[in-house]
């Protein structure tokens, strides 16, 4: 049997293990997804723990995506946003991989919008951003990146090829813009939008990293402005299909595993 599991600490909260064993049941897989929630202290005898016990492969979030770089073999992606959510231990030893980036881009391309020669505006200067700037500017996106502490967009803009930053007195950037990613918790559990209203228009595609609620105050507004509208469980299903492609070299059963993560988001 293949285990697989999720790193990090609270991980009660996570929508993964209902998705991948989905996807384990849809392709008739020997296999399981678990959690393992280690302290700070312990985190590298759990990788290290994980490798020994012959664990297939692991997700990795908060607070330990940074921190698990330093104990594994990093992609180059990976290395470029400075962090890691996905381990696979199938090789002389455990490689890391950012599946963050691939979650952005294929969110986009599933709901047909291209980004290659567009202009993107990604709003948020965390994890979750520097995911998105990669993601975008490798998919051959003009990128500026708007934060309320303009220091760090423009910190995240130097390590971006070609990207721009700045606070958000910036946002007006996104009256031209063809593509916006929020990648801020701005809106969680919340009626609040980290973009105003007048910003938005209908030659937008706009994706939402928030997905509790599902639909958010942004999306509901750009919606209104005829802008094309990606709710942030489809990036949260995509960074989930590419681990699972990553660690078993097959097909990810899509539309079963975002049945199963919509299902749990209530």
């Amino acid at each position: 049997m293949h285990v697989f599991g999720l790193l990090g600490n609270p991980v009660g909260h996570s929508l993964s293990p209902p998705m991948h064993e989905a996807a384990y049941d849809r392709l008739a897989m020997d296999a399981r997804y678990v959690t393992f929630e280690p302290s700070p202290a312990d985190l590298r005898r759990a990788v290290d723990g994980a490798d020994a016990l012959g664990i297939t492969g692991l997700n990795v979030t908060i607070p330990f995506k940074r921190d698990v770089l330093e104990l594994v073999d990093a992609d180059e992606l990976a290395a470029r946003i400075g962090a890691v959510n996905t381990v696979d231990f199938s090789g002389d030893e455990p490689r890391g991989y950012n599946t963050d980036a691939a979650g952005v881009e294929r969110s986009f391309s599933h709901h047909g919008v291209p980004l290659d020669g567009r202009d993107a505006v990604v709003v948020g200067a965390g994890g979750a951003g520097r995911a998105a700037a990669f993601a975008l500017t490798d998919a051959g996106a003009s990128v500026h990146v708007a934060n309320r502490t303009a220091e760090r967009a423009t910190s995240l803009a130097d390590d971006v090829p070609g990207a721009t930053g700045g606070g958000l007195d910036t946002l007006d950037r996104i009256d031209d813009a063809d593509v916006l990613v929020n990648a801020t918790s701005v809106g969680m559990e919340s009626d609040d939008t980290p973009v105003p209203e007048a910003h938005l228009h209908g030659g937008l595609a706009v994706l939402d990293a928030v997905y509790t609620p599902i639909e958010t105050r942004l999306l509901r507004e750009a919606a209104a402005a005829d802008a094309t509208t990606i709710d942030g469980a489809w990036m949260l299903l995509f960074q989930g299909v590419e681990a699972f492609e990553r660690w078993t070299g097959r097909d990810a059963p899509v539309d079963a595993m975002n049945d199963a993560l919509r299902a749990n988001l209530g």
